[in-house]
């Protein structure tokens, strides 16, 4: 029995009286937490260990109703083995967070899933606007071809472990007030893998897998967005002994346009537009992130204006409708003027008003005279 006594609803952050579903959620949630498969702090086996023994009592109606009345007691191990803290119910709970956590590991404990992979994938906002084929290049580990897989040097056969003898795991068997629990574990000696490497292969170092630079070109769908993220399964790590391959997941960033401004699917841009155009009317070219189209500028069109062209934007990546584009325009300002478009413009001003030489009106400030 562990030194210091634990309270087991404390440890699933329950109540006394939480209910069954209660305590299965609280458990879910700490298991992923602090299994060891994904938690490396130096603790986490262990409280994952005592989580599991929690969890085994408070679930059932019957040894809940004991360890309300009894405590530990009800469950001591009589001196028996090593005590809750060396995880007698191990076994029972293996299918069970198996299910939740996607099924990924495997019955055989000599078979490991190969690590998922991560890649980060950079698109321009036209590529993730009409969709693109990229190619990458990334690292894996794979079977290792000069020995097969099997760690050891050619010419030579890995030994049966003796331990396990070749079975990968050990069993052992402890009793209690509960009954006689059976436990297995990956053998310590082969760490799993049945056999042990008296002359290891020069390429994978007895592993059994080498790391190489694998190229990929896949598909990016139109209407990618920064954050998103792709999965290839299989294309991960390769497994050991013949377990499957883990999955490779590209994160997508976008990068930022020098015209366009993305928000969710919608576009939108400021562009210049001539003084004449906006007076008299007229038709320009605009923009669009893959190419342009023409625009309709209506007479007497003030700077400031947004003119939203509908489904313009990016395409939806599920399908849906697409975003709007939306331009603003301002008015273009020249800079250098002949000596006779600045008369022209300047009997344009007096024939509005602006006649007191000197006064800078509207024009004036326009053209910066």
């Amino acid at each position: 029995m562990a030194a210091q006594s634990k309270d087991f609803y404390e440890l699933l952050g329950v109540q006394r009286d939480a209910s069954g579903d209660d305590i299965k959620r609280a458990y879910r949630n700490l298991a992923r937490k602090f299994h060891p498969d994904f938690n490396k702090e130096p603790d986490a086996a262990d409280k994952f260990k005592e989580l599991q023994v929690a969890y085994e009592i408070l679930s059932d109606d019957t040894k809940r109703q004991q360890y309300d009345r009894y405590g530990e007691a009800a469950f001591a191990n009589n001196g028996a083995g090593q005590g809750y803290g060396a995880n007698p119910f191990g076994d029972m709970f293996s299918s069970f967070f198996d299910d939740f956590m996607g099924g990924s590991r495997s019955s055989n404990a000599t078979e490991v899933r190969g690590d998922d992979l991560r890649h980060d994938l950079e698109l321009t906002l036209e590529e993730a606007a009409a969709g693109a084929e990229k190619t990458i290049k990334y690292q894996r580990l794979e079977t290792c071809d000069t020995c097969d897989g099997s760690g050891a040097k050619p010419g030579t056969a890995p030994d049966t472990c003796s331990q396990c003898r070749g079975t990968g795991q050990i069993r052992f068997s402890q009793n209690t007030l509960l009954g006689t629990f059976h436990t297995t574990q990956a053998c310590p000696r082969c760490k799993g893998r049945g056999v042990t490497i008296t002359s290891p292969c020069n390429t994978c170092s007895g592993t059994g897998r080498s790391r190489r630079t694998v190229e990929k070109t896949m598909k990016i769908p139109a209407g990618a967005d920064t954050g998103m993220r792709l999965r290839l399964g299989g294309e991960g790590d390769s497994g050991v002994n013949g377990a499957e391959a883990g999955d490779l997941y590209l994160f997508l960033h976008v990068q930022e346009h020098d015209l366009f401004e993305r928000r969710g699917n919608d576009l939108f841009a400021t562009i210049p537009v001539s003084f004449p155009t906006l007076t008299l009317g007229g038709t320009i070219q605009a923009p669009l992130v893959n190419g342009s189209e023409e625009l309709r500028i209506p007479e007497g069109t003030q700077g400031g204006h947004t003119f939203t062209l509908k489904g313009r934007g990016i395409p939806d990546i599920r399908g849906r409708k697409p975003g709007d584009l939306n331009l603003t325009v301002h008015a273009a300002v020249p800079t250098h003027l002949t000596l006779e478009q600045k008369e022209l413009l300047q009997r344009f001003a007096e024939s509005l008003g602006e006649h007191h030489e000197g006064q800078k009106g509207f024009f004036g400030r326009l053209f910066g005279h």
